[in-house]
């Protein structure tokens, strides 16, 4: 698969993964201010932004996406930013070709499958958000301030909604509004999202000390709790974690001074 991508910069190659609903525009900035340092490489993952739409959506998939993208843009070796699930895309490529990576950071996610948490499980609340997407009816919004107020009425998250409508533009052929996500796909594969590259996982990989590993977390954040460190340094017996006060899941925007601090103390 082709995947788009941007790219800033000239160095050693840095390559960074978005997470669900995200796409390569949400990390320009962070992108551009790495791209002192680095060639900065930033996809959109397969099923978003504006790379194909697939009927298959697997970890297995975008594992195998990310390794086709470092094949065709011959880079044999990189620091991989992975954010949610781009996170634990960037720890099962990593996993699985070692070779290529100089260092790993992954972005408030945990190797777990999030199902665990039962009532309080991501799940549901994906579940939600693209059952709102899926319902909505295009052909009757006449401007994105309708679409913004039709979210607004089933989900109950300014900051999500303004993260889903940069995911809206206006197809050429109708003039209609449509979503630049495959969410149809994505809703079909929810499970996969939210269960896959647990600690189970890695069972036959244990332990890893191929490349150091940093966990970045938000401290508003309940993507990685402080339970979760027992298996993360099961699995990453050498990661460093650090915690970005007063931020939630999108760190990187809430808090970008203190991100990039805590990237650049990582990767120089």
């Amino acid at each position: 698969m082709n995947l788009f991508f941007r790219e800033e910069g000239e160095g050693f190659p840095l390559v960074i993964v978005h997470g669900l609903y995200g796409s390569s525009d949400n990390w320009l900035t962070v992108g551009k201010k790495l791209s002192s340092r680095f060639k900065v490489y930033m996809i959109d993952q397969r099923n978003h932004g504006r790379s194909p739409n697939s009927e298959e959506h697997s970890y297995e998939a975008l594992k195998n996406d990310l390794a086709d993208f470092f094949d065709q843009h011959k880079i044999d070796k990189a620091i991989v930013m992975g954010h949610s699930m781009g996170g634990k895309t960037a720890m099962c490529f990593a996993a699985d070709y070692p070779e290529r990576i100089e260092k790993l950071i992954v972005v408030d996610i945990s190797p777990k499958d999030y199902f665990l948490l039962n009532d309080e499980s991501q799940y549901f609340l994906h579940k939600n958000i693209m059952q709102a997407m899926l319902e909505i009816d295009f052909s009757r919004m006449e401007s994105r301030k309708e679409v913004e107020n039709y979210l607004l009425q089933k989900i109950d998250s300014t900051q999500i909604v303004q993260f889903l409508l940069k995911n809206v533009h206006r197809k050429k052929e109708t003039h209609h509004f449509e979503w630049r996500l495959n969410v149809q796909v994505l809703n079909d594969h929810l499970d996969e999202i939210i269960s896959g590259v647990n600690e189970k996982w890695f069972d036959d990989r244990l332990p890893i000390f191929n490349y150091p590993v940093l966990f970045v977390k938000g401290a508003n954040s309940n993507y990685i709790l402080p339970e979760d460190y027992k298996s993360i340094n099961r699995i990453y017996p050498a990661a460093t974690i650090r915690e970005i006060p007063n931020a939630g899941h999108w760190l990187h925007a809430e808090q970008p001074e203190l991100f990039m601090e805590t990237v650049l103390e990582f990767v120089k």
